[in-house]
């Protein structure tokens, strides 16, 4: 079962999506929910399909203190790296946060202090607390929302199917095309077990 608080009622748990990802952005999100904030339903984002998520979206909006989400593109994430260019997206979303937080949850275990505000790390506390569940729902639905528009320019990527994560399908297409600008440079793109698929 989720815990609502940890610390403080101006927590703000925090979330990215799209870490894991071959292309477009990593997407963070911040979330500071009211101390009397009830959903059965809310979890891990990655433990929800496609409607929960959206369905859950508008009640965080509506009902949440304060949220925010932030985006870098594929270009920070490889002058960054992919851990700090996480790190930077959370900052980016606290930051935007139209209400000051006194206390971060932060899902993961690598976190850099942010403006002064006490900080505690959590692995896999999308699945602890409400707060960052919350906005792992922000942060991939609007992520999500991103490469399904990203999808219209390269759609021979399968992006509307896997959002820019490493299936198959995107790996054959990344060996008959290579890559686009949208794409990671800092990552391994293409497996080389897939170069037979080349044109």
């Amino acid at each position: 079962m989720l815990r609502l608080k940890y610390k403080s009622d101006l927590e703000a748990g925090c979330d990215e999506a799209g870490r894991g990802c071959l292309a477009g952005p990593v997407v963070a999100g911040a979330v500071i929910l009211p101390p009397d904030f009830k959903n059965k339903e809310l979890n891990d984002s990655k433990l929800l399909n496609e409607k929960q998520r959206h369905r859950l979206r508008v009640i965080i909006e509506k009902e949440a203190v304060a949220w925010s989400y932030a985006v870098l593109d594929n270009n920070e994430i490889d002058e960054l790296n992919i851990l700090w260019a996480s790190v930077e997206a959370m900052h980016r979303a606290v930051s935007s946060l139209k209400i000051k937080p006194d206390f971060l949850l932060i899902d993961g275990n690598k976190f850099k202090a942010y403006d002064g505000i006490p900080h505690e790390c959590f692995v896999k506390g999308d699945g602890k607390w409400l707060s960052i569940a919350a906005a792992s729902v922000i942060a991939k639905t609007y992520r999500d929302d991103i490469m399904m528009d990203l999808h219209a320019k390269y759609p021979k990527y399968d992006w509307n199917n896997n959002k820019g994560y490493p299936t198959k399908k995107h790996r054959i297409a990344l060996a008959q095309h290579g890559p686009c600008s949208l794409h990671r440079k800092s990552f391994k793109l293409i497996d080389p077990q897939l170069q037979l698929f080349r044109n």
